[in-house]
């Protein structure tokens, strides 16, 4: 069985257990990064691929004769041209639900850096400010106290019910949005996501990126929420307008942001969201997932995939295949 992984460097695997995947798909070839111009001799004779974020549009996969199975290091599938899959008969498989307690944690985190501002006392102890203060504390930035403050849930699977698990042990108040699904069944006890913007104290994004949901958080949007309410975003850099929360900050029209995705990845150097003068922003490189524990839940859940796959049967298949 012909198979290679095409970015394993994105998925760390320097300190993983790889057993399964080598007992599952013996002799895979790993490349750590893969370029362009690198693909089509690499997924030639393939019969598997694995890959998280190189993508396999319809020309790519017209190179690849061989190939019977595609694995997505991931939830997130945009890299792969799904249709263009089933059409050759190639089944997409993705992985699922293996990161919500980093994810978790790491939005807790943001939540409460925003909410104690320590990166800013942080930066300014660094500087020298505490050593030439005339008193023994400093004062200089607002700190909220997250319980009693209402915490706003966009997107309500595993991951943003974990979240809201932990924010309700801080003893927030949880309210979750809508789904953003069109003809989603009727959700009574959540509200609509204008109501939500208008209420909450700690916005929080959990949703998918799709045509529904891309610049979900936009100049209207940020305008509606409270002067005092921050904004964390864990989940897709696209669901935020992100020159317009840039702009926003910087006027005081929210008075936070926590982000750990950005729309391009890496970003350039000018994205509207590196500039230096953005009061009240945290920002961490697309890390919210990265504890080993995650990263070894993700790589069983593939082997998972390619052990039901030569059994005949397909799990986590996300381009409507059936198994042979």
């Amino acid at each position: 069985m012909q198979g290679v992984f095409l970015d394993s460097d994105t998925i760390g695997p320097g300190d993983l257990d790889l057993a399964g995947l080598e007992q599952a798909l013996p002799g895979c070839t790993f490349h750590g990064q893969t370029a362009p111009e690198e693909l089509p001799e690499r997924i030639a004779e393939a019969e598997v691929v694995l890959t998280n974020k190189v993508v396999l549009d319809e020309p790519v996969l017209a190179q690849a004769p061989a190939l019977k199975l595609i694995c997505v290091c991931a939830t997130g599938t945009n890299n792969v041209d799904l249709d263009a899959a089933r059409r050759r008969g190639i089944p997409v498989c993705n992985a699922r639900d293996y990161a919500g307690p980093g994810v978790a944690q790491h939005t807790l985190a943001l939540m409460l850096g925003l909410a104690t501002r320590w990166h800013q006392y942080h930066n300014d102890v660094r500087d020298g400010a505490w050593s030439r203060s005339p008193m023994f504390c400093r004062m200089d930035y607002p700190v909220m106290e997250l319980a009693g403050k209402t915490l706003g849930i966009v997107g309500y699977g595993v991951l943003g019910r974990a979240v809201a698990h932990l924010g309700a042990a801080l003893g927030m108040r949880v309210r979750v949005a809508r789904s953003l699904r069109p003809r989603a069944a009727p959700q009574p006890e959540r509200v609509p996501l204008e109501t939500l913007l208008a209420e909450a104290d700690v916005l929080s994004l959990h949703c998918p990126l799709t045509e529904h949901s891309r610049n979900l958080i936009g100049e209207r949007e940020l305008a509606a929420m409270k002067s005092t309410a921050m904004l964390v975003n864990t989940a897709r850099g696209g669901l935020v307008d992100e020159p317009a929360l840039a702009d926003a900050l910087r006027n005081g029209v929210i008075a936070g942001a926590a982000l750990d995705v950005l729309s391009q990845e890496p970003p350039p150097p000018d994205h509207p969201l590196l500039a230096v003068d953005i009061p009240n922003l945290i920002m961490t490189p697309h890390n919210a997932w990265v504890s080993r524990e995650s990263r070894q839940r993700l790589l069983d859940d593939v082997v998972d995939n390619l052990r039901a796959w030569r059994r005949g049967t397909l799990r986590n298949c996300v381009n409507g295949m059936e198994a042979a």
